[in-house]
């Protein structure tokens, strides 16, 4: 006898309105791996035909044991629907990405898709973006140290990310990742001057990629914040 499937109302209200036929964006982190559990069991179940695209190589590691029809999105422009997650996400809808730092391949695979839902468990809203966690800023290995000099010319001081064993962390693309206290700066000034830094691949700050966020309290609910209308 097959063991009961554990509920998971975050992630089933996350893919419920993927549909056959589309092309799924794939985000990175546990809880969009909630997700993608959710939808390879919607794929079994109810003879789901979608296609997929991973925004981080764990993601594809996930969807393929999950045996999803995965796409390399190098040859993909638009994707219909993108579910993913947050480290922190504010009043506004906008988000601190990056804990698992595919924050280039998440942004690339946002900016391509038609509708943008993002999940996340109660404890990540926040009054204030950067408070809790660390902003990661994706730069080169050419050239850190300038680069590094001119964040702090803006007065971002970075740690490099490493992995336990000490080595550096490395993206899925060969980047450095610098981790950043932003304290209580003013988000959206922050992410012009990291746009205007050379040498700045990119960041955490995700501030209008959300066209909705599904957020799941300890009681099994599900909230439905939707970006207002600008």
């Amino acid at each position: 006898m097959s063991e009961p499937k554990l509920a998971d109302p975050l992630a089933e209200a996350a893919v419920a309105e993927v549909q056959s036929g589309m092309l799924v964006g794939l985000g990175a982190g546990r809880t969009a791996s909630r997700a993608i559990i959710a939808l390879a069991e919607r794929v079994r179940d109810e003879g789901l035909d979608v296609r997929c695209v991973a925004s981080s190589h764990a993601t594809e590691t996930v969807a393929r044991s999950q045996r999803l029809n995965l796409l390399d999105f190098t040859l993909v422009e638009r994707v219909d629907i993108l579910i993913d997650g947050a480290d922190e996400i504010d009043q506004k809808l906008r988000m601190l990405k990056g804990h698992h730092g595919a924050v280039l391949r998440q942004r690339l695979v946002a900016h391509a898709a038609d509708r943008r839902i993002y999940i996340a468990d109660e404890n990540k809203l926040v009054d204030q973006l950067g408070k809790r966690s660390a902003l990661p800023i994706v730069v080169p290995m050419f050239g850190l140290s300038s680069v590094r000099a001119h964040l702090r010319d803006i007065n971002l001081i970075g740690v490099v990310r490493r992995t336990l064993d000490g080595q550096l962390f490395l993206t899925g693309d060969g980047h450095l990742v610098l981790d950043c206290m932003i304290g209580d700066r003013d988000v959206e000034e922050l992410a012009r001057e990291l746009d205007a830094t050379p040498g700045v691949i990119d960041h955490g700050l995700f501030l209008t990629e959300a066209d909705e966020v599904m957020v799941g309290a300890a009681d099994g609910s599900v909230k439905r914040l939707v970006r207002a209308e600008s």
